[in-house]
């Protein structure tokens, strides 16, 4: 099947007419998208690091120690040789806490609240406990990989942020980096009410040059993985255009915390 009557077939199942999904001249760059991608369940890891090698993307991987669909935690030991993978292929790296707790509220001044959704624990942290909090992932990385690159950025699981966590991790020397209004594709939604197919329409018509866009390396909660279409947002993002880069180590502007959708449990 020739490339052309590859897309062809995608614009039909996606909905989409063969002009949304036009070729390009080669070397063309209407502007860069900056994939990132949260920790997560973990279960389509593997095969969404393959369709990311195929076609050539590079993303910022946010890390923080989650249970995985293994039965261990994504900084394991066991996951090693799959971080070690991601850098040698030019993927950047960032915080996203360690114990992947929420922020909850900020209940004096250099304080903030810091509580699990699973009932694991909650507790109070200041300014060096929530920067210990954010560096103790990737200290746990570079013990992993050596030579990684980092990004002096961080993400509240959620995207869920407070005035003082905001400022506290600042101080620590981190931006805060959450995503673009358009650059949310649902993985974390509900398969039956956000079918695939659906999700992957909106985000090949929707996504423009500089957005944020977040998904995850798999979502225990979602029955149909976001994994099965995303190599077709990502050829249909790339016939319109669009390139593929990492952040820059200062950040792009991102919606702000109020209006981030708010992870469902177990994702």
């Amino acid at each position: 099947m020739t490339r052309r009557s590859r897309r062809a077939l995608l614009g039909a199942a996606l909905g989409l007419p063969w002009p949304a999904l036009a070729q390009r001249p080669a070397g063309a760059c209407a502007g860069p998208v900056f994939l990132t991608i949260d920790t997560g369940w973990a279960r389509e890891a593997e095969q969404i690091a393959e369709i990311l090698r195929r076609r050539g993307v590079r993303a910022t991987l946010f890390i923080a120690d989650e249970k995985t669909h293994r039965g261990d935690t994504s900084l394991s030991e066991g996951w090693a040789p799959f971080w070690r993978a991601r850098a040698a292929e030019g993927h950047v790296f960032a915080s996203h806490t360690w114990r992947h707790w929420y922020f909850g509220g900020d209940p004096a001044p250099g304080r903030v609240r810091y509580a699990s959704r699973q009932g694991a624990g909650a507790e109070v942290l200041d300014g060096p406990s929530l920067c210990a909090e954010l560096a103790r992932p990737v200290a746990r990385l570079r013990e992993m990989v050596p030579g990684a690159v980092v990004l002096p950025l961080w993400r509240a699981p959620g995207g869920i942020t407070t005035p003082n966590a905001v400022a506290m991790a600042a101080a620590c020397g981190l931006r805060h980096q959450g995503w673009t209004a358009n650059g949310f594709w649902g993985d974390e939604l509900d398969a039956a009410a956000h079918p695939n197919a659906v999700l992957a329409r909106r985000a090949i018509e929707r996504t423009r040059p500089g957005e944020v866009v977040v998904i995850h390396w798999g979502v225990r909660s979602r029955r149909d993985p976001f994994a099965a279409v995303l190599e077709g947002v990502i050829e249909g993002l790339q016939a319109r255009g669009l390139c593929f880069a990492p952040l820059p180590p200062e950040g792009v502007g991102a919606m702000p915390a109020a209006l981030a959708p708010t992870a469902p449990r177990g994702a």
